[in-house]
């Protein structure tokens, strides 16, 4: 199973759409405490539209605890990273979980757990002129990857007929 982590998250918008790609795609979400916002529903409505209902997730006290309860394999997503995210193998023929860990929007992932794994650290190639991309995109780039690597497992490729339906450009 795939699984994004996000390591104390701050702007509600950004988690919101985070919740969105993962019920789209099929994607366990991990939140870790301090959260920058409240997890009532009222809050992220409007970024999940709806969709936090469908939602895998669980919180955690901090990151010891997560990893006291995850075991698999650890990606960690950092502008110091020194290898791109399409450099490594996602097709996970040992069928172990895959954890994609975020950090949090003003500083990222403390040096202290990346130094930890330097192996698994990566980054979304960018030019110079940008710092860092929105938290939300780079988690929708990142589990996209990774699911074109697994040939989109569990995921409808045409419009679904509860919908309008896989014919409707042909009508």
């Amino acid at each position: 199973m795939n699984h994004i982590v996000l390591f104390e998250p701050e702007i509600p918008q950004n988690t919101g759409n985070i919740m969105r790609t993962c019920v789209a795609t099929g994607t366990k979400l991990h939140l870790i405490k301090p959260l920058g916002f409240s997890l009532d529903e009222k809050y992220l409505i409007r970024s999940s539209v709806n969709y936090i209902d469908k939602l895998d997730y669980e919180v955690y006290e901090d990151f010891e605890q997560f990893q006291s309860m995850n075991d698999g394999i650890y990606y960690y997503f950092t502008r110091y990273g020194k290898k791109p995210h399409t450099s490594f193998d996602y097709t996970n023929e040992e069928g172990k979980d895959l954890y994609f860990i975020f950090g949090k929007e003003s500083t990222g992932l403390p040096k202290e757990l990346l130094q930890g794994d330097l192996e698994h650290c990566m980054r979304i190639p960018m030019t110079e002129d940008v710092r860092a991309l929105n938290l939300s995109n780079c988690c929708a780039i990142v589990i996209y990857e990774v699911q074109r690597q697994q040939h989109y497992n569990n995921l409808l490729k045409m419009e679904p007929e509860l919908y309008k339906g896989c014919d409707y450009l042909e009508k």
